[in-house]
């Protein structure tokens, strides 16, 4: 088991970090996913591939985890963070900053294909097996991902409204 978490645990950790927004968070959902693969290690088909199966593992303890922190309150914080003023130096770092803040406002579901298929380098099939959804599901996800990521750049004039034709819905 030891070399299945060290092998996996950085995909695992990936996919829950884009997933959840948060280090501490992911790291719990982590956790709990190599659980869930031990305990059910015995019931994975061996005629399916590996990875699907471990990722709709960690994208529902993902989604569990979203559920869940929508149900709490909110905690106010007790310091106020303090602002950077540094300039930006890196705009390819800005850029990943900024799809991170808008794969944070996906639903879940199209948050967990877009990154099993751009991240994880997955294909639809694969995608479509580890989340139980049709293939046509997945791809309409991942296309419908993409144009919400496009807009959501857009309003935040990360790239130009030229730049990408996205048709309004």
């Amino acid at each position: 088991m030891l070399a299945l978490v060290e092998r996996f645990q950085g995909q695992v950790f990936g996919l829950c970090y884009r997933m959840l927004g948060s280090r501490e968070d992911a790291e719990d959902a982590v956790q709990e996913t190599f659980v869930r693969v031990l305990k059910n290690l015995a019931k994975w088909d061996h005629e399916r591939d590996f990875e699907p199966w471990l990722f709709a593992i960690a994208g529902n303890r993902c989604r569990t985890a979203l559920a869940s922190r929508r149900r709490r309150p909110t905690s106010q914080a007790f310091i106020e963070p303090v602002p950077d003023h540094r300039p930006d130096t890196m705009p390819a770092k800005h850029l990943a900053e900024e799809v991170a803040l808008g794969l944070e406002q996906l639903r879940a579901d199209y948050r967990q294909a877009f990154v099993l298929f751009h991240q994880h380098e997955l294909s639809y099939e694969q995608i479509a097996n580890a989340m139980s959804r049709p293939l046509g599901t997945v791809k309409t996800w991942i296309h419908r991902a993409r144009l919400e990521l496009i807009r959501f750049l857009q309003q935040r004039e990360v790239i130009e409204d030229s730049s990408y034709a996205v048709r309004k819905v």
